[in-house]
């Protein structure tokens, strides 16, 4: 692997924390741009277009820098989709919106005609009952398949396990046969958060079974997953993968659709201390909820890392500077992680847990009448723009 020419910008957020007077997701605009700029490096030396998964990163505020380097979005629906018309294509009118969901209605499809680009089925039957719809249209007709294979783990992310209800299976996609002239694309989605030789590995097994379709194809799409953007990632091995795979199958087009590619590492949640109290341990009692404003927390699980504070094990490292983090909800289960700070805490201390964009605001909630973090953006040029509160409006309005 070729050293990296990508130098990561320090983080300047601990100047502007006296600002933020309640839990709030700040990105930090230089380190956006640092990640935009690795992407479009990747389309530039290989040709493939790189569409912005709005499930991972639909932080909008920031799709006028975005725009200038992404071809465009990926949805998992009708609202991602408005979304991308909406707020995307304003940038860049020439860019992209693919949408694919694991079953469309027709109220969704006559909506998504006039906004999209692609349109992805996850089986035949669902292609046939609309085609009628799409026939005749400017719209791309793509179908998900499953190479049953993936490397992904826990199972819960993992879309190739025994009975996944995503993507065609090989013996299903051969019943669906006499529809490929209607297809323009094939596209597969069997990553998360992986190095480009998990994508070499499943390419085999794509190749394997749906090698002989690639060459009617327009389009493939590779889909996301591909931590492109994190420090390890083996850039030159992609480039190589989808050179490669071009060479072979006459030049088609190929797709990526990262989403954590994009907003990885730039962005972090600001919280504080509001009470300390002793069980056992020290316990920090925020104003940040894992089940409320980071539900992956719980649900993957992974514990978040703290600016200036490392992870431990309580039950073998109790000192006067360690703490579990917990949360304002009632549910005894929402806590942070345990920690080790540089210091000890005070109440109203702040905190910054790190890499809080991706996959955060898009899956929040108001859990116990919480109040959902406000969003900022901490521009290159050191100003700070809060670029949106919420109130007891928001609460109220999702709950009748």
């Amino acid at each position: 692997m070729k050293e990296r020419c990508f130098i990561p910008p320090k983080s300047k957020l601990e100047s502007i924390l006296h600002k933020i007077d309640r839990p709030t997701y700040v990105l930090e605009e230089s380190k956006l741009k640092y990640n935009l700029e690795i992407l479009d490096y990747v389309q530039k030396s290989s040709g493939a277009k790189i569409l912005l998964a709005l499930k991972g990163f639909a932080f909008w505020s920031s799709f006028d820098l975005v725009s200038k380097y992404l071809r465009g979005v990926t949805a998992s629906g009708i609202y991602e989709a408005r979304l991308g018309f909406e707020e995307f294509k304003k940038y860049n009118k020439d860019s992209e919106i693919a949408v694919f969901s694991p079953a469309f209605s027709k109220e969704e499809i006559i909506e998504l005609l006039p906004i999209s680009n692609h349109i992805i089925f996850n089986s035949f039957n669902q292609l046939r009952r609309f085609l009628p719809l799409i026939n005749g249209s400017n719209v791309d007709i793509g179908i998900r398949i499953n190479p049953l294979y993936s490397e992904v783990t826990p199972e819960i992310y993992n879309p190739c396990i025994s009975g996944s209800r995503l993507g065609v299976i090989p013996s299903e996609f051969k019943k669906g046969i006499d529809c490929l002239e209607f297809v323009s694309g094939i596209h597969f989605h069997t990553h998360c958060e992986q190095n480009s030789d998990a994508l070499l590995r499943t390419i085999e097994y794509f190749k394997r079974y749906f090698g002989e379709y690639i060459p009617k194809m327009k389009w493939i799409n590779f889909g996301g997953g591909h931590h492109i953007t994190r420090d390890d990632y083996n850039i030159d091995l992609l480039i190589d993968i989808i050179n490669n795979f071009k060479k072979e199958f006459n030049n088609v087009e190929v797709y990526l659709e990262p989403g954590e590619a994009v907003g990885w590492q730039c962005g972090s949640l600001v919280g504080e201390i509001r009470d300390i109290i002793f069980n056992k341990y020290n316990i920090a009692i925020t104003n940040i909820s894992a089940a409320a404003h980071m539900p992956d927390c719980l649900e993957m699980p992974y514990i978040p890392q703290i600016r200036g504070a490392k992870i431990v094990n309580l039950d073998s490292n109790v000192s006067k500077t360690s703490y579990r983090l917990g949360s304002p909800s009632c549910l005894a289960g929402d806590v942070i992680g345990d920690y080790e700070f540089d210091r000890e805490l005070n109440i109203g201390d702040k905190i910054i847990l790190e890499d809080m964009i991706h996959y955060t605001i898009v899956k929040n909630n108001t859990f116990n009448g919480i109040p959902l973090p406000s969003l900022a953006i901490l521009r290159e040029n050191g100003e700070f723009d809060i670029v949106k509160e919420f109130g007891y409006n928001e609460y109220k309005n999702r709950n009748g």
